[in-house]
C-alpha cells in the first residue's frame, strides 16, 4: 500500500504536468478554463495567470463556434470524446515553436484530443489534449515529395532528359483513348540516328551521347504543343507523339525535324549517308475509327521508318491507313 501522502501526489502531478512536452488545457462546466500547463503557455505566449477563468470563447475569439469549439460543448453537455481530424483542422490554436514563428504566424501542426472529464463532487470538465505533429508532417510531407520525384525519374531518360519508354506508353494510351472519344487523329513519329552503331564505335560512347543529348534538344524544340511529347524509345530511337494531327501536319513537322538535326553539322566521317549525322522517320495518322489499338500506330509507323531507311535514309517517309510512301 502506497504511503504517498495526497499532498506529495499533488506535488507529482503537478511536476508531471509541468514537464510533459504536451499541450493540456482544462475547462469547466462553463468553459472556462481551468488549467493551463507549461507547454501551453509556452508555445502560446500567454501565461496561465492571464487565462485562468476566462471562457474559450474570450480566450480564443478566431475559434469560437469552430471544430474544436464543438467537440468542447459535446464533451461537456453529452460526455462524449472528439480526436479532431489533423487533416481538416491543421493548426487550430494559435501555438507556436518561438518568437520568430509567432511574427509570421506559422502555427505548430496539431494533433487534438478532446475528453470529458468526471471530477467527484464537481460538474463535468473536458480536458483538451494537444501534441506537436510538426516534426511527423514535415516528415509525411518530405516522402511524398520524393515519391513524386521518384515518380517523375521513372518517367524521363536518365540521358536525355526528355520522357522515356514508359512515358511514352503511358502517354499513347491516354491519348489513343482520347482520340477515341473526339474522333480526331493522332500521329506517331518515329526516328532513327542513320549509322549510329559506326559513330559510336569510331567516335567513342561519350560522343555517342552527346550526339544524342543534342539531337533531343534539336527535336524538342521543334514542337510548342503541351499534349505534344518527344520521347527516347530505345538507344537511339526517338518518338513523337501528335495528338489532332492529321498526316499533312505530322508530315511537315517530320521534314522539319529532318532537317534540324542535319543543320546541327555533327560530324560523322563514317556514315553510308552523309558527312554529318542525320535521321531517318516514318509517319503514321491514322483516323480513331480505324486503330484497334495504339500498337497499329506504333506498327505503322515502323513501317514507314522502315521505308525511309530502304530509300536512303536522311528522309521522310509515311504511312497513311493502307500505304506507305517515300516523300
Amino acid at each position: 500500500m502506497s504511503t504517498t501522502s495526497p499532498e506529495t501526489r499533488l506535488q507529482l502531478f503537478t511536476s508531471v504536468l509541468a514537464a510533459v512536452r504536451t499541450g493540456i488545457i482544462v475547462f469547466d462546466g462553463e468553459q472556462r478554463v481551468v488549467l493551463w500547463n507549461r507547454w501551453i503557455e509556452q508555445h502560446s505566449h500567454l501565461p496561465a495567470s492571464s487565462v485562468l477563468g476566462k471562457p474559450f470563447g474570450e480566450v480564443f475569439p478566431d475559434m469560437a463556434d469552430g471544430r474544436t469549439h464543438i467537440a468542447i460543448r459535446e464533451a461537456l453537455r453529452n460526455n462524449f470524446a472528439s480526436l479532431i481530424s489533423q487533416s481538416l483542422n491543421k493548426a487550430p490554436f494559435p501555438l507556436f515553436a518561438g518568437p520568430a514563428d509567432a511574427a509570421s504566424g506559422t502555427r505548430l501542426q496539431q494533433a487534438i484530443h478532446v475528453m470529458p472529464l468526471e471530477v467527484a463532487g464537481l460538474p463535468r470538465h473536458c480536458m483538451v489534449q494537444i501534441t506537436d505533429v510538426s516534426t511527423a508532417v514535415s516528415r509525411e510531407r518530405k516522402l511524398r515529395e520524393m515519391a513524386v520525384e521518384l515518380e517523375s525519374q521513372t518517367l524521363v531518360d536518365g540521358l536525355t532528359g526528355i520522357a522515356n519508354r514508359r512515358h511514352f506508353d503511358l502517354h499513347l494510351e491516354d491519348e489513343f483513348r482520347r482520340a477515341k472519344r473526339t474522333g480526331l487523329p493522332l500521329s506517331l513519329i518515329m526516328i532513327d540516328v542513320d549509322y549510329f552503331k559506326d559513330y559510336n564505335d569510331n567516335y567513342g560512347h561519350q560522343r555517342g551521347d552527346e550526339c544524342l543529348v543534342r539531337i533531343a534538344g534539336a527535336l524538342g524544340a521543334v514542337l510548342n504543343r503541351s499534349r505534344d511529347l518527344l520521347a527516347r524509345y530505345g538507344g537511339e530511337e526517338f518518338a513523337v507523339i501528335l495528338p489532332d494531327t492529321g498526316c499533312d501536319g505530322a508530315l511537315q513537322l517530320a521534314e522539319t525535324m529532318r532537317a534540324e538535326i542535319e543543320a546541327l553539322e555533327l560530324e560523322h566521317g563514317h556514315s553510308g549517308t552523309a558527312t554529318r549525322v542525320t535521321v531517318s522517320l516514318g509517319v503514321s495518322t491514322m483516323a480513331p475509327d480505324l486503330l484497334a489499338n495504339s500498337g497499329s500506330l506504333i506498327h505503322a509507323a515502323d513501317r514507314a521508318l522502315y521505308q525511309a531507311k530502304r530509300s536512303g535514309r536522311n528522309g521522310v517517309a509515311v504511312y497513311n491507313d493502307e500505304q506507305a510512301a517515300k516523300v
